[in-house]
């Protein structure tokens, strides 16, 4: 072999604008001017060697790409643990039929500027935005009901154990509100399972949830935690013996049980908002069970579940407004809250029809005939009020999710603070009337809607992207139970449930302002 072929063959993958090139009888040719074949038709002549390494490189290069391709986008299709999924709304892409498969997306640059915007606001100015996706969590089929998670309608998918973090060993799923205080965790408590727990085995004594007053749905035994398909089940209901149990379920108030045994668990359960329960004082109590979204186990009064966290708005083909001749509805028996929700509806009345049914009001729909009253709201009128008796964090009850959600009408909330209702509700589902500076510019926003069929069903367009879920308060109870979790108690459980912040007199509105006054003072 030559000098010039042993200095080609040393660097095959390199292109040399002039290398020279061998004809077939051994002439040294500038390749860039190979000589031709009769006839004209110019090609570059290669040695069979040279050939050879040149399809060997690029090959070899083509490999190392593909691997490369594949590697990004398998890294693109994983949800990172550390960022929430993109919420998007029908008009960030192109329109879907009701009965596509929801698929995620990447978020477009319009929302993405959107949600940084949000993220920069004070929450006083947060209105009407979702926060309910789950990190990490991956999309749930909504065409295939089997697939969906065991708490779901037609779910089948159970829960596996735990993973546990190999550098600390303690397991990843967050399940309390240090682990994730932006988050319900609702979910990942119920497809929680310890790491080491296996239930055909008889290695896990029962733990003992004792109940001495109320709660007559808890039989004593371990019934319940099978009758709802537990993924822990481990646990049973006892009404005597406090002193082997190792949780004291206290719902609404406190009793004389004796002295607290070392690692026995005492949990405080709340539904009603903090001016109708008692005063708890000198409780040392370990766990919560409110409506809180801090609370240790969350238990709201209903609760929403995207199929796909990323599609929160689907085209709809029915039209919401049509046939509907009234505007505003109120059904109310309590004429006298803390929250001043009679001066408001009075005043919205000023402007834009209002019928208020029942004690407060002058017409009449008894509760007797119940679905004939819902019946026509769905009939006849385009809004509800869904007012609250109290202005309380979180504090969102069935007057908003059964008698607003559960019908063809618009709820006009009034309760918990705006981004309680953005995180707990769907999206684009209701408005509040924090959202206007008075009723009436509110009324003037209703008579819009009123006059545009194709926006107020927009605010319909939820419908069909999720369902309502049941939370399974007992299943989640045990789960929790079997937890290896350092033991916590609440140093004035008293504080952090009726404490400054929690709810105010007057609208959010100004409690924000005001609040927002005082810090720039100090």
């Amino acid at each position: 072999m030559s000098a010039r072929e042993q200095a080609d063959l040393t660097l095959p993958c390199e292109w040399k604008p002039n290398v020279a090139a061998v004809d077939r009888s051994g002439a040294w040719l500038d390749k860039s001017f190979a000589q031709q074949e009769p006839g004209g038709m110019g090609l570059p002549r290669f040695s069979l060697k040279r050939y050879f390494f040149y399809v060997l490189c690029l090959t070899g290069t083509l490999l190392v790409l593909l691997n490369l391709l594949q590697d990004e986008i398998w890294h693109s299709m994983r949800p990172h643990p550390s960022q929430p999924q993109s919420v998007r709304t029908a008009g960030d892409g192109p329109k879907m039929k009701p009965d596509w498969p929801l698929k995620s997306k990447k978020p477009t640059m319009r929302v993405l500027r959107t949600r940084e915007r949000v993220k920069n606001r004070l929450p006083s100015e947060v209105s009407n935005v979702n926060g309910t996706a789950n990190f990490g969590e991956n999309a749930i089929d909504s065409l295939d009901p089997s697939r969906r998670p065991w708490y779901m309608k037609g779910g089948s998918r159970r829960p596996y154990p735990a993973i546990k973090a190999r550098s600390t060993g303690r397991r990843l799923a967050q399940l309390w509100p240090e682990e994730n205080a932006y988050d319900d965790r609702v979910t990942n408590q119920l497809m929680f399972v310890p790491p080491d727990y296996n239930r055909t085995s008889g290695e896990h004594p029962l733990k003992k949830i004792m109940v001495p007053h109320g709660m007559s749905e808890a039989k004593a035994g371990p019934d319940i935690f099978f009758q709802q398909r537990c993924p822990v089940n481990t646990c049973t209901i006892v009404r005597d013996n406090p002193d082997e149990a190792d949780l004291i379920l206290f719902k609404d108030y406190i009793t004389h049980v004796g002295r607290r045994p070392h690692n026995q668990v005492w949990m405080l359960y709340f539904l009603e908002c903090p001016y109708h329960t008692q005063s708890v004082k000198n409780a040392l109590i370990n766990w919560t069970a409110t409506y809180r979204r801090d609370s240790d186990i969350v238990a709201p009064y209903e609760r929403w579940q995207y199929y796909d966290a990323s599609v929160t708005q689907i085209p709809q083909t029915f039209n919401y407004a049509a046939n509907k001749t009234k505007k505003v509805a109120w059904f109310v028996s309590n004429c006298h809250p803390r929250n001043q929700r009679m001066h408001y509806a009075r005043e919205l009345s000023k402007y834009i029809q209002v019928d208020i049914y029942g004690a407060c009001g002058s017409l009449r729909c008894p509760r007797s005939q119940s679905q004939t009253c819902f019946d026509m709201l769905d009939e006849d009128y385009k809004f509800y009020l869904a007012f609250e008796n109290s202005n309380c964090r979180d504090y969102i009850t069935e007057k908003f999710f059964v008698n607003g959600l559960g019908h063809n009408v618009l709820p006009i909330v009034m309760g918990a603070h705006p981004t309680d209702y953005a995180h707990s509700a769907p999206y684009r589902s209701y408005i509040h009337v924090d959202e206007f500076e008075s009723p009436r510019e509110l009324a003037e926003y209703l008579h819009r809607l009123d006059r545009d069929d194709e926006l107020y069903n927009s605010y319909f367009r939820w419908k069909g992207t999720g369902e309502f879920i049941n939370t399974y308060f007992w299943c989640r109870m045990c789960a929790m139970l079997h937890d290896d979790r350092p033991p916590k108690y609440y140093k004035d459980v008293n504080e952090w449930w009726r404490g400054e912040g929690v709810c105010t007199t007057s609208s959010w509105r100004e409690h924000d302002l005001a609040r927002s006054q005082n810090f720039r003072n100090t």
